[in-house]
């Protein structure tokens, strides 16, 4: 399916400081089909933003069929161009990704989803994704009830509770307290090479998500940190093990998000795949 790109620019307010944020979108382009509608998905970045790597991964998902919505994390900081991939751009993406508040993060993820859902082709219909800081995010927009399903790529400080400013975010506290109880399916990726999220770490994620009865899939891949990204990986990048998750999600997204089956019989019921 061919596609176009396009952005909108949005006023934020969280923490009483107004700004705004560009969400970029990158949709599906039927000039034939006036009337179409479409599923809609947030796509989180790394520390660097919106760069190649993630605006291609973003197209891959909207040929499939999809409206995605890319919000630009660091619009209070600088503007919304992509981070470089070099030491300079590292150290920055870092600074930023604990300067900036939890609240904050949390109403770009609101926004780029009410984004979504007021567009007249999308259906309302979301899910989510991400890697790196992005993976942790695209978790939190789980807390959502309208995103329906959640793939989250190597989702950095989720195990030790370190995201936003004073490094003490509440993602599994709030797992714990039932806060995504009942709402969208959750899959979560990890390198067992990956030296951000250790052993014990993925474990604590997976057995927090358990605990909590959780829809979810677990997933442990022989690949280190950043696998996904086809440029200045550092030599991580795994094309053919991406191509593989990447199909994974879209059968999460095709199953849940694209089409709507209805309610759930007895509702809370638990399934659960561990891999």
């Amino acid at each position: 399916m061919l596609i176009k790109t396009s952005y909108r620019d949005v006023p934020t307010k969280a923490n009483g400081r107004a700004g705004t944020i560009r969400i970029y979108l990158v949709e599906p382009n039927v000039p034939d089909y006036p009337q179409a509608k479409f599923p809609g998905c947030v796509v989180f970045s790394e520390i660097y933003q919106v760069t190649g790597p993630v605006e291609r991964f973003a197209s891959n998902i909207a040929s499939e069929g999809y409206i995605v919505a890319l919000p630009s994390s660091f619009h209070e900081f600088e503007g919304p161009e992509a981070i470089p991939y070099d030491t300079e751009g590292t150290d920055r993406g870092n600074k930023y990704k604990i300067e900036k508040t939890v609240d904050g993060y949390d109403e770009d993820a609101t926004l780029s989803v009410d984004l979504l859902c007021s567009l007249d082709n999308c259906t309302g219909r979301v899910a989510s994704t991400g890697m790196c800081l992005g993976g942790h995010l695209a978790l939190r927009c789980a807390f959502d009830p309208r995103v329906l399903a959640s793939f989250c790529y190597f989702a950095t400080d989720v195990h030790s509770a370190t995201l936003g400013k004073g490094k003490s975010d509440d993602t599994l506290i709030k797992i714990r307290k039932g806060d995504l109880a009942g709402k969208g399916e959750v899959t979560m990726v990890f390198g067992k090479q990956d030296t951000h999220v250790d052993r014990d770490g993925r474990s604590l994620i997976r057995d927090t998500l358990d605990a909590a009865g959780l829809t979810f899939t677990f997933m442990e891949v022989q690949a280190q940190h950043a696998f996904i990204r086809d440029e200045s990986s550092k030599g991580r990048w795994d094309a053919a093990l991406s191509r593989s998750l990447f199909g994974n999600m879209m059968e999460l997204f095709n199953r849940t998000v694209a089409r709507d089956l209805g309610p759930r019989i007895g509702g809370g019921a638990k399934l659960e795949h561990v891999c």
